[in-house]
C-alpha cells in the first residue's frame, strides 16, 4: 500500500514549526508495512488544500492529515475533505459532550467555535482525543483510506497509536505484511568507501534492501524486509547481516542504533574497566559525550580541559621543553600527546588515558594547518598508540571528528 502525508498549517511553511510528525508517521507507517512515497506540507487555504487532496489520491491508497482539525476559523482539514468528496459535517455527540465537560469544569466559558473541534465527517469512524479535545476521522472513498490527525504531536500520537492504528489494520490493511529492520552502525569508515564494499549486495538487492546513512563519525545501515512472520524476516535478516559482518567487521560496533561511545560505555563497565581524557582542541567534548550515556560513572574516573600550555604543564607534568622553544615539538605534536594520554591516566588512576592535541581552526597555531590532530589510547601495562589525524571541515566538525576517531581506537582495543 501507498501512503501520503499531508501537513496542514502555514506556521510550517514559514518555519516557524518543525514538521516531525512526518517523520513519527512515516517510520510507524514503515512498521506497517505501507510505503509512504510522498510528504506534502500546505498551508491553511481551502483551495490549496483540496488541491493537494486531488493530487494525494491520485497516487496513493491511504492519505494521512496533521493538523486543521482545531477550534478556528483557518483550521480547514476536515471541511475541505468533507467538501471534495460531497459528504456532510455533524457534530458527533460524546466529542462535544467532552469538550463541554472540560471547559465546564474549570469554570470556563466555552465559545462557539470550540464546537468545531467536534465535527465528524459524514460516514468517518471518529478517532477519541485521549490528551486534547479534537475527535479524528477515519474514513473510505472510491477505495482511497483517509486519515485525519490533530498538529500537536502530543495528541497526534496517542490517537494514531491507540486509534488509527487499529481502524487501518481493520479496514485498510488486511493483506500488507509488517516491514522488519535491523540497525547496523559503523564506525572508523567513510560511508563511500562503506558502499564501495558492499555494492555488489546493494546493486543486487529485491527482497531484502539495504540503506545506508551517514553522519559525522558513523555510518548506519538499514537491512529491512517484510515479511508474513517475524521468524521469516529474521532468516531473510540474518542472511545478509551475516555477510556485511563478514566483510565489515573491524567497523561493525553495534546492531541497534546507537552511538559508538554508549557501546564504549557499556563495554568498559562489563570487563570492569575505567578511563580518564586529557582534551587540548576537542574542550571536554569526549568527556561530554561519554558523561551523556547514563551509567557512565562506573567506568569515566575523570577528564581535563588543557587548553592552555601552563595548565598542562601543572596538571599533566607535560615538559617545557615539549611545548616551546626553538626546537620544541609543540602542543599539537605527537609526543605531547602521548604525554597526555599517559598522565591522565596515571592522574585519574584508570586503566585507559586518552589525550587529545591539535588546531580545530579556523585558522593555523603554530605555524600548523587547522584540522592537524593528534589523538593518543593509553593502557595500562601496554606501549600508548599515537595517531596523527588530518581533518577537513570547520572548527565543530574538527571536534567532533577528533573524538568519534579516538573512540573507534579505543571501541578496537577492548576487543
Amino acid at each position: 500500500m501507498k501512503a501520503e502525508i499531508i501537513a496542514v498549517g502555514t506556521e510550517l511553511l514559514l518555519g516557524q514549526i518543525v514538521n516531525t510528525n512526518a517523520q513519527y508517521l512515516s517510520q510507524e507507517l514503515a512498521a506497517l508495512g505501507i510505503d509512504t512515497y510522498y510528504q506534502t506540507v500546505v498551508g491553511d487555504n481551502l483551495g490549496r488544500l483540496q488541491r493537494a487532496i486531488e493530487i494525494a489520491r491520485e497516487r496513493a491508497e491511504l492519505v494521512l492529515f496533521t493538523g486543521g482539525i482545531g477550534p478556528t476559523q483557518d483550521d480547514l482539514t476536515k471541511d475541505a475533505l468533507a467538501g471534495l468528496l460531497g459528504r456532510t459535517l455533524s457534530i458527533h455527540q460524546p466529542s462535544m459532550d467532552v469538550i463541554e465537560q472540560f471547559f465546564s469544569s474549570r469554570g470556563a466559558h466555552m465559545v462557539e467555535s470550540n464546537r468545531r473541534q467536534a465535527l465528524t465527517i459524514e460516514g468517518s469512524t471518529p478517532l477519541a482525543n485521549v490528551t486534547g479535545l479534537a475527535v479524528g476521522n477515519a474514513l473510505k472513498h472510491d477505495g482511497t483510506f483517509y486519515i485525519l490527525l490533530p498538529g500537536p504531536p502530543k495528541e497526534m500520537k496517542p490517537m494514531f497509536e491507540h486509534e488509527a492504528k487499529r481502524w487501518m489494520l481493520e479496514h485498510a490493511l488486511t493483506s500488507e505484511q509488517p516491514l522488519y529492520s535491523r540497525m547496523l552502525k559503523f564506525a572508523g569508515i567513510g560511508e563511500s568507501s562503506l558502499e564501495a564494499q558492499l555494492l555488489d549486495l546493494i546493486e543486487r538487492q529485491q527482497d531484502t534492501t539495504i540503506a545506508p546513512y551517514a553522519k559525522e563519525g558513523e555510518v548506519t545501515i538499514r537491512v529491512s524486509t517484510k515479511a508474513a512472520s517475524a521468524d521469516e524476516a529474521n532468516a531473510k535478516l540474518q542472511e545478509v547481516e551475516s555477510e556485511i559482518r563478514n566483510r565489515l567487521s573491524d567497523h561493525l560496533y553495534a546492531t541497534e542504533d546507537a552511538p559508538i561511545e554508549k557501546i564504549i560505555v557499556e563495554r568498559m563497565q562489563t570487563l570492569g574497566l575505567t578511563l580518564g581524557a586529557a582534551e587540548s582542541c576537542t574542550g571536554g567534548l569526549l568527556s561530554e559525550m561519554i558523561t551523556a550515556i547514563p551509567g557512565s560513572s562506573q567506568m569515566f574516573n575523570g577528564g581535563v580541559v588543557c587548553y592552555s600550555n601552563a595548565l598542562k604543564q601543572q596538571l599533566l607534568n607535560v615538559p617545557a621543553t615539549l611545548l616551546e622553544g626553538p626546537d620544541a615539538p609543540g602542543a599539537v605534536s605527537s609526543e605531547v600527546a602521548e604525554m597526555l594520554a599517559d598522565q591522565v591516566r596515571q592522574l585519574t588512576n584508570s586503566d585507559f588515558g586518552i589525550g587529545i592535541t591539535g588546531v580545530a581552526g579556523p585558522g593555523m597555531s603554530e605555524r600548523k594547518p587547522a584540522g592537524l590532530v593528534y589523538v593518543a589510547i593509553a593502557q595500562k601495562g601496554k606501549p600508548t598508540e599515537v595517531m596523527k589525524l588530518q581533518l577537513h571541515g570547520g572548527r565543530e566538525i574538527i571536534r567532533l571528528r577528533s573524538v568519534k576517531t579516538v573512540l573507534y581506537h579505543l571501541w578496537c582495543r577492548l576487543g
